[in-house]
């Protein structure tokens, strides 16, 4: 918000250089009271500086005001969520350990079997929906 005020000099200052002193002119600096548009501006110099005295702040209680009935939002565990996938069917699958390096002196059935997906054991299913809770699974599915 531009002000409109004229900052005036009451009485100009001296600055003292060595033997004598030497005065500075009085400088007026003048704020536009028009916005770029045209409009007038709202704070003028009179409503600025006024004579009454404010009133003292008081610190008041605030009330919180409630969300809703919306409960808390459950967070899907990032790592958990890279490694598990449901099937149609909503089984929960995972890949198989021991195929990710030193595969040279594994034979090549060893590998094949490796890599196929195969279903958590369902006594890991708690652990599985308590790290992802959205997952769509259908816990009667064998």
């Amino acid at each position: 918000m531009a002000l409109s005020l004229s900052l005036a000099r009451a009485a100009p200052l001296a600055v003292a250089a060595g033997a004598g002193a030497r005065r500075l002119p009085a400088a007026s600096i003048a704020f536009p009271t028009k916005s770029f548009f045209g409009a007038p501006l709202a704070a003028t110099a009179a409503s600025v500086a006024s004579p009454l005295p404010r009133k003292p702040v008081t610190s008041t209680s605030l009330a919180v005001v409630a969300a809703g009935k919306k409960g808390y939002k459950m967070k899907t565990h990032k790592a958990s969520a890279k490694r598990f996938r449901v099937t149609g069917r909503g089984k929960i699958v995972r890949r198989c350990a021991g195929k990710q390096h030193l595969l040279a002196k594994k034979s090549t059935k060893r590998k094949k079997r490796l890599s196929k997906m195969v279903q958590v054991n369902k006594s890991d299913y708690d652990n599985v929906t308590g790290a992802l809770p959205y997952l769509k699974v259908n816990r009667k599915a064998d």
